[in-house]
């Protein structure tokens, strides 16, 4: 492991732009392309979104948690609630599938996380909470300049 980092956060929506932010610095030493921190935002945008909506209601209680750990080009991250959990996760995962169809949401959050991930994984369970683990793959750093060419 080359880095590990943990940020704890109260579940308000402000901190989603936060969750976002902190990752992001976390990440920029991997030199991302444009695609890849777009892709790596949206990722950590939806998993953080899902706990405050879904998890803890917006109640502004709650405690997000996130664990990142860097190895080589490879981030795997964890977001956790300790939220109202999912009782079908499987269901949840499926493509427009939305417990609060009356908020207007898509339904697409896991499938957008699973598309922009190399791995995904959730555990849930009902009155305990959600975990969400993601990896995601970083391309190297490839460069045509070589030293003393011009």
């Amino acid at each position: 492991m080359d880095n590990e980092m943990t940020l704890s956060f109260i579940a308000i929506s402000e901190n989603e732009g936060l969750a976002r932010m902190v990752m992001t610095s976390f990440i920029a030493s991997l030199d991302p392309t444009i695609d890849e921190l777009a892709e790596f935002k949206t990722i950590v945008s939806e998993a953080v979104t899902n706990a405050i909506i879904h998890g803890y209601e917006e109640d502004g209680e709650g405690i997000i948690t996130i664990r990142a750990k860097r190895n080589g080009q490879s981030i795997t991250m964890t977001i956790t609630d300790e939220g109202r959990g999912i009782p079908n996760v499987e269901q949840a995962m499926e493509p427009l599938y939305t417990s609060k169809p009356e908020r207007e949401r898509s339904g697409m959050g896991f499938t957008i996380m699973e598309s922009f991930s190399d791995h995904l994984s959730v555990w849930s369970e009902p009155q305990k909470g959600t975990a969400i683990t993601f990896t995601k793959e970083f391309l190297p750093v490839q460069s045509n300049f070589v030293l003393g060419e011009r």
